[in-house]
């Protein structure tokens, strides 16, 4: 059968894909893309080698730090000092993991890549390929692959789609790979310590925003905040105010180092936008076209029903069936289909 390249995180579903692709009689290459600085992270490569031995494949361990830091570290710092929440797993998924292990493929003649996520990628009667939902919706990563371009998902298996954690853990015991037992990672990989808002403080090179003013509404000062980019829209909890009533972070204005609060009402949308949209299961959205979906407006919310209308150059306009709470800037909106398809998506505006 057909070479691949599977990107071994070090964890069990990575090292479960290529004993899985192994046992199917794929000649498979493990590949750990080394994206951070330092020392910090090197047992992901000590874990990842030592499955692969276990399982009997070659190992290499490939630099990617650079596109890493251009495409993931870099915009998620200036983001959140530009008042708004990244989605650094789909730009690196887009960006760097899957352009990386595509030219490492290249590298060493395999025809496919492969990845440890719970999705399925199926081709469709109009020739293009998608990804649909896993069979356990509760471990379903579609929603952070959805950038992902015709080309990449041609060359790419994810054979964890049909089956459960627990049925991945039992596969890695019963081939006896060390990480079995390994827990899940955490949802940001390079904020390994603290809160997200120190890495920033770390990592910015200009002057961060200071102190401003909380406001209502209408522009009543509420109280004083520590710096915008310790916020979120939608954000309730770690505001330091008391008010007598639970209120949210509505909006975050960058250029007048203001964050408007307002109660849980205030962060209901019935109408958002994306913008930088990527579709997978059609080419795209005509002028004046309407599409039905299920759209997801960050990676646990369960989708609503809207309908999608192209809007201008490169903005869709998404009208909920029921208001969705907290849609926040910055984060992807995905969209489905009745079947569990991602249709496409975008970055909320």
């Amino acid at each position: 059968m057909a070479r691949v390249v599977v990107g071994m995180s070090g964890g069990v579903d990575s090292a479960v894909t290529a004993f899985i692709l192994k046992k199917m009689g794929y000649d498979v290459i493990g590949v750990t893309l080394k994206i951070w600085d330092g020392n910090s992270r090197c047992c992901e490569i000590d874990d990842a080698a030592a499955a692969a031995e276990a399982i009997g494949i070659p190992y290499y361990a490939v630099n990617a730090m650079g596109e890493f830091r251009r495409h993931v570290t870099e915009p998620f710092v200036q983001d959140y000092v530009d008042g708004i929440t990244p989605n650094p797993c789909v730009e690196c998924n887009r960006y760097v993991k899957w352009d990386r292990m595509l030219s490492a493929a290249d590298t060493y003649g395999a025809e496919y890549i492969a990845t440890g996520h719970y999705a399925s990628i199926v081709e469709l009667p109009n020739g293009r390929f998608t990804v649909t939902q896993a069979d356990s919706i509760a471990k379903d990563q579609t929603y952070m692959v959805y950038k992902l371009t015709q080309e990449q998902l041609r060359r790419t298996l994810m054979p964890l789609g049909k089956l459960t954690k627990d049925e991945v853990r039992n596969i890695a015991r019963a081939a006896g790979i060390a990480v079995s037992e390994k827990p899940d990672s955490q949802e940001i990989c390079f904020v390994t310590e603290g809160h997200y808002s120190e890495y920033i403080e770390d990592n910015y090179e200009g002057e961060l925003p200071g102190e401003g003013n909380f406001v209502d509404e209408d522009g009543n000062i509420l109280g004083r905040h520590k710096g915008i980019t310790h916020y979120t829209v939608g954000q309730r909890k770690g505001l330091g105010i008391a008010m007598g009533y639970p209120v949210f972070v509505k909006t975050i204005d960058p250029v007048n180092n203001v964050v408007v609060l307002g109660d849980k009402n205030s962060v209901l949308s019935d109408v958002i936008y994306t913008r930088e949209n990527n579709f997978m299961s059609i080419e795209g959205i005509n002028d004046g076209e309407q599409i039905k979906a299920r759209v997801k407006i960050r990676y646990h919310h369960p989708g609503e029903e809207a309908v999608l209308t192209m809007d201008g150059d490169d903005r869709i306009r998404i009208e909920f069936v029921k208001p969705v709470r907290a849609a926040t800037p910055g984060q992807s909106a995905v969209f489905y289909d009745e079947n569990g398809c991602v249709i496409g998506g975008g970055r909320i505006i």
